[in-house]
């Protein structure tokens, strides 16, 4: 376990894993995640400024959220992040469904799944058997 320092206000915390946040400001911050989600579900054609300056969060926090997974826009809405990997249009994640499937594919394709391979019979023969020596 470490000590960092908070990059949200400053102060030490023992620092796990993640963001560097103590849990004061994580609890902020989760406290806006909801915030935006809430606001999202009443607004999916909100422009992303807007999103952000009502919910007071940067555009760069609400993308990392969409990054992550954590937030979706819908197939109305105007707001689109780039795919990392074609460039398309995401609506949530860092790759488009194609690029996903086939860093999917590359990677199972990448683990070598070992064969069963058949030893041949040993035949039981008198000359192969364990020998005892009586004394």
């Amino acid at each position: 376990m470490e000590v960092r320092n908070c990059r949200g206000c400053g102060r030490l915390f023992n620092y796990l894993h993640g963001q560097q946040l103590c849990p004061g400001c994580m609890g902020e911050l989760e406290e806006k995640f909801q915030n935006v989600k809430e606001y999202l579900r009443k607004n999916p054609k909100a422009p992303l400024n807007k999103i952000a300056e009502e919910n007071e969060v940067t555009v760069k926090q609400i993308k990392q959220w969409v990054r992550e997974e954590r937030l979706t826009f819908t197939e109305e809405s105007q707001i689109t992040l780039e795919c990392e990997g074609c460039g398309g249009k995401v609506l949530t994640g860092r790759f488009c469904d194609k690029c996903r499937t086939s860093l999917q594919n590359e990677f199972s394709g990448a683990i070598k799944r070992p064969t069963a391979t058949l030893s041949p019979k040993k035949n039981n023969s008198e000359k192969d058997r364990m020998r005892f020596l009586d004394n």
